[in-house]
């Protein structure tokens, strides 16, 4: 009758490793939390190999049981299965205990050593195994003896180890499962004591078939049951780690929605504040227009109506006492003309800072600051002086220009400093008072006159720091990058 009890246990046995082979190799293909992935795959070669000799051994099971001839390749396949299948596990074994500090290739010394201890044992077993064995039966003997026993005592201590290394939010699921996986580990190694009957050494007493007459059940049953517990451990402890990752995998994304989310109401904001300067600057530049427009008209107009009703008065009278009166008040009227002109072009851009560079700007806009509006203006330059391409003296001096505006009008203080730093490869621009300040996250009415000069600073590209603390005053600091202008120098 066919022992279908031992092919069914022969059967799970090999499936429960192939399975851990499986879970293993899918792991390490994946990015690896449970262990680095160079760890998990010897462990992932250890299933594969060890569940395809036991379907192996099922198979040869089988031949046996039909009196079929087996062919000699099938038992030289089966040890070398077995023989891999062990240096595979020992080769884990030492890898995930040598972490987290790598020592290098150790674990390929190890497992070569330990190939090669079990081949030198072999040859030589002829001279201690003073017995009638084939030497296919001796290697299986020593394979189980010298690899599969430490191998697995090692992979059981090392699986424990472990745990301490493995970040996880369910450490206690994951300390449960390697813990269970360990301790498989550990039975499994024990069971490997129960080797073939043989009359030679502990083969003699601890064997297959005392097994079996002490606990009535084969060893093959053990094993299989103990290869059924380290795969559940070892799957469960990928489960867990796998949740992990897709958790970190959720708050990754929701971090990226977030930030996606804050990028885009920055742009909206960015947009808004954008639209609001533009058509801040378009009503001023119509205001500008409209003041140039009316002091032509108010001023010059009638300086120049006045001039033509003289002019006429002059070509009535053209000689006498009254026509040097007339000469004087046409005098005092184009000398009224030139001032206004003179004074219009400069509002619209001072000459100094064309000619003379953006220092002597500054120190004009100082003055008139200190004649218009009373405020007192610190000037302090430091490094070397030079002159700076255009746009950027426009930049600064319209920014300096802006931010003295602001302190004239809100800042309630009759004092402002501005400094000036140059360096080899930028130019600072501090501007400071110590007036009412405002709060930084509710900007005044002004706001787009902020919004103005970072728009300046950015397209020279420099950087502004806004810094205020209502009733401490307020500081702007522009950095801008350059490069000197020989030409100008």
């Amino acid at each position: 009758m066919i022992p279908y009890d031992r092919i069914l246990i022969f059967f799970v046995y090999g499936l429960a490793f192939f399975s851990m082979g499986v879970a293993m190799a899918l792991e390490a293909g994946r990015s690896p939390l449970l262990a680095e992935a160079r760890v998990l795959r010897p462990l992932a070669a250890f299933g594969l190999l060890h569940g395809t000799y036991e379907w192996l051994v099922l198979f040869l099971f089988q031949m046996r049981w039909f009196d079929s001839p087996i062919p000699l390749f099938l038992n030289q396949l089966r040890l070398a299965l077995l023989v891999l299948s062990f240096v595979s596990l020992f080769a884990y074994g030492v890898q995930i205990f040598r972490l987290p500090h790598p020592l290098g290739k150790l674990d390929l010394y190890m497992g070569v050593g330990a190939l090669s201890l079990w081949g030198l044992a072999l040859a030589g077993s002829p001279w201690f195994i003073k017995v009638d064995m084939e030497w296919i039966e001796r290697g299986d003997l020593l394979a189980r003896y010298l690899l599969a026993v430490p191998g697995s005592l090692v992979a059981a201590f090392a699986t424990y180890r472990h745990i301490q290394y493995v970040e996880v939010d369910n450490r206690r699921a994951l300390r449960q499962s390697l813990t269970l996986a360990a301790w498989g580990f550990g039975l499994y190694a024990l069971s490997q004591v129960f080797v073939l009957p043989a009359p030679w050494g502990l083969a003699k007493i601890l064997n297959m078939d005392t097994f079996r007459e002490i606990f009535g059940i084969p060893i093959q049953f053990v094993r299989a049951f103990l290869a059924f517990v380290i795969t559940f451990g070892l799957i469960r402890a990928t489960q867990v780690v796998d949740q992990d990752r897709q958790r970190q995998f959720a708050e990754a994304q929701q971090a990226r929605l977030e930030a996606l989310e804050s990028i885009q109401a920055a742009l909206v904001q960015q947009r808004e504040i954008r639209r609001e300067f533009l058509r801040d600057m378009v009503i001023k530049q119509e205001a500008e227009r409209a003041r140039i427009s009316r002091e032509l008209h108010d001023e010059t107009a009638q300086t120049l109506t006045a001039i033509r009703i003289n002019l006429a008065a002059l070509q009535n009278n053209p000689q006498g006492e009254q026509a040097q009166i007339l000469f004087t008040r046409l005098h005092t009227f184009s000398d009224q003309i030139a001032k206004d002109i003179h004074r219009m072009v400069h509002e619209l851009r001072p000459a100094q800072l064309d000619d003379l560079g953006l220092i002597a700007a500054l120190e004009y806009l100082s003055d008139e600051f200190q004649q218009n509006f009373n405020l007192k203006v610190a000037l302090h330059v430091s490094g070397s002086k030079q002159r700076l391409e255009a746009l950027v003296e426009t930049v600064l001096y319209r920014i300096a220009q802006e931010a003295l505006t602001n302190i004239a009008r809100h800042a309630q203080t009759q004092t402002a400093y501005l400094e000036f730093h140059f360096t080899p490869a930028e130019v600072r621009l501090t501007i400071a008072d110590q007036g009412v300040g405002f709060d930084p996250h509710q900007p005044p009415s002004g706001r787009l006159g902020l919004a103005g000069m970072q728009e300046r600073v950015e397209s020279v590209g420099g950087h502004i720091d806004i810094q205020t603390i209502p009733g401490k005053g307020t500081a702007i600091r522009v950095t801008i990058p350059f490069e000197p202008s020989p030409h100008r120098s």
